[in-house]
């Protein structure tokens, strides 16, 4: 196919990108650490991690997930916030050749549930702010050992030991739990597996590029959250094309070792992690943000030292912007302002380059492809309100139902191809054999118009997927679990448009209870649904529209 785009690349971003450059992502971790070694790889809470740390704690944790008996490929679930520890764990894994699975630390105990049992995950790494939704789940599920790891664990031994102190007994943000010891179960503090990994030695392990590093969750397009199976080589390519792309933002900074990039967003989440790895790549350094929700915070930890790389979804930007400290920062060292995860709002964007000096730049990708897809050019002087163009190796397609490519200027089905896009959803054949097409194209789900320049603008979605600030919801699931309600007969859920969050949850519920209240439903979500699937509307009906095979007509309900 032409890539009508290349034309548009700014100056000096290749047409491609080589991921033969490696022999896997775990020979770019090794690499990394032996080239960048002394040089500051994250801060947390002031406290600093080198590389060479970073080389060292991995490398006993991996030795003591090896010395656990796993078998080459074994999953190991990461439920872990912007912490050090999450990057040592990453580390860990992957180069005592395990595979990664990211959750999400607020999931309910329903969510985490269907996640381990899905992956099968014998081994999770996880914060003990978290463990009491753990203890309710692990008899259901195929874990066999556990990390238990401490906010203070990574921070010094005085300052540390103070952290967990004030977590646990002045805050009260550790619930009371006690995971259930077995014969073949194990406990074990995050301090205590690094001890003893050390009089370990960590086996190299044999990977290739095709070897699985990391099963991403997702929505996909419908239904429960899949497993997006992303390989080594998957991740490398993403990395480099990150790079690529990004590096005539960063060009006049000499030593990519001094770019400071602020870590915000969730690192569990494919946008942040793809950009954890790719400073990894580069030697740069990351400002790790464990609560992004304290805004007063957060603008204190961006006011002590210069930061270069920003990215974050459009309602974290507007966010900021409505504090009133933000007035106080420094935007003189910012060269990249990257919007993703969501769309960016005109008005947020123009605001935000108003106050920084920063235009937005805003891109897209998805869990399935490593975040990766198109992005707008990082020279532009001002927001373009598309996603840009596809970056190095990629190709997009704007395809019809079946799967023939639309002329140029036509709305179709926006797919993607490239060494970046995941081979597959985990354990899931009818699913993969609808998402891609017969040409290798990936169905994205999303609606879309490619121009002559080869940028393309999102006008739809083709499916039912709700987005709220960068997250997948998806309605089905929502459905499934509100319908367990005691009162609710029947229910359907949509998005509609939110200034704040780009898209906020509204339920449609019928009810054969008429006691029940909106409270009721609501709290009722509040114990069985993570954060951002509550829905904040919810409106009683006597009926819902259907078709004339009794299908709920979502679309009716959104107008």
């Amino acid at each position: 196919m032409e890539r009508i785009w290349l034309k548009n690349y700014p100056p000096g971003v290749p047409h491609d990108i080589d991921t033969e450059q490696y022999k896997s992502l775990t020979d770019l971790l090794e690499t990394a650490f032996r080239v960048h070694g002394h040089s500051p790889f994250s801060v947390c809470m002031n406290r600093t991690m080198s590389y060479s740390a970073l080389d060292e704690l991995s490398s006993a944790l991996g030795a003591w997930l090896q010395n656990k008996g796993l078998l080459p490929g074994a999953r190991v679930a990461i439920m872990l916030p912007n912490l050090p520890q999450f990057a040592v764990t990453m580390a860990a894994v992957l180069r005592a050749g395990y595979t990664c699975v990211n959750v999400n630390p607020l999931y309910t105990a329903r969510e985490l549930e269907h996640q381990l049992k899905d992956s099968g995950a014998t081994s999770i790494v996880i914060l003990e702010n978290f463990a009491s939704t753990l203890q309710q789940v692990i008899e259901q599920t195929p874990i066999q050992h556990v990390v238990l790891a401490s906010i203070g664990d990574l921070l010094g031994p005085w300052y540390g030991r103070w952290m967990s102190f004030a977590v646990r007994h002045l805050a009260k943000m550790v619930p009371e739990f006690e995971l259930p010891l077995t014969e073949k179960r194990t406990v074990t503090s995050f301090k205590k597996a690094i001890d003893q990994g050390r009089r370990l030695h960590l086996r190299p392990t044999l990977q290739t590029l095709d070897d699985t590093a990391f099963l991403q969750y997702t929505g996909g397009t419908t239904g429960l959250s899949k497993g997006a199976v992303l390989t080594h080589r998957n991740v490398v390519a993403a990395i480099l094309q990150a790079e690529a792309w990004f590096s005539p933002a960063l060009a006049d900074i000499p030593d990519l070792r001094k770019v400071n990039s602020v870590a915000a967003l969730p690192l569990y989440h494919i946008f942040a992690l793809t950009l954890c790895l790719l400073a990894m790549r580069q030697g740069s350094m990351l400002t790790l943000i464990p609560n992004p929700r304290d805004f007063g915070i957060f603008i204190e930890v961006l006011k002590q030292r210069p930061f270069h790389v920003l990215p974050g979804v459009n309602t974290l930007f507007n966010a900021l912007m409505q504090h009133p400290m933000f007035k106080t920062l420094d935007f003189s060292s910012l060269k990249l302002t990257q919007a993703g995860g969501m769309a960016a709002s005109e008005g947020t964007a123009r605001n935000w380059q108003s106050a920084t000096g920063s235009a937005m730049i805003e891109g897209w990708g998805m869990s399935e492809t490593c975040a990766i897809g198109t992005n707008n050019p990082v020279t532009q002087k001002a927001f373009s309100g598309n996603i840009g163009l596809p970056l190095p190796s990629i190709d997009i397609a704007i395809k019809d139902d079946d799967g023939l490519s639309l002329p140029i200027g036509t709305s179709g089905e926006i797919c993607i191809r490239g060494p970046n896009v995941m081979t597959g959803y985990f354990n899931q054949a009818a699913e993969n054999a609808k998402t891609f097409t017969a040409d290798g194209f990936m169905r994205t789900g999303d609606v879309g118009i490619m121009d002559e320049h080869g940028f393309t603008r999102i006008v739809d979605r083709k499916k039912d997927m709700i987005i709220v600030s960068g997250f997948n919801v998806f309605p089905s699931e929502l459905e499934n679990v509100i319908s367990t309600c005691p009162g609710v007969v029947e229910c359907a859920a949509v998005g509609i448009p939110d200034t704040m969050q780009g898209e906020t949850i509204k339920v449609y519920v019928v009810r054969n209870d008429p006691l029940l209240t909106e409270e009721s439903v609501a709290r009722f979500c509040h114990d069985h649904l993570t954060g951002y699937k509550r829905p904040k509307y919810i409106e009683f009906r006597d009926e819902l529209p259907k078709s004339n095979v009794g299908k709920i007509l979502r679309r009716e309900l959104r107008k």
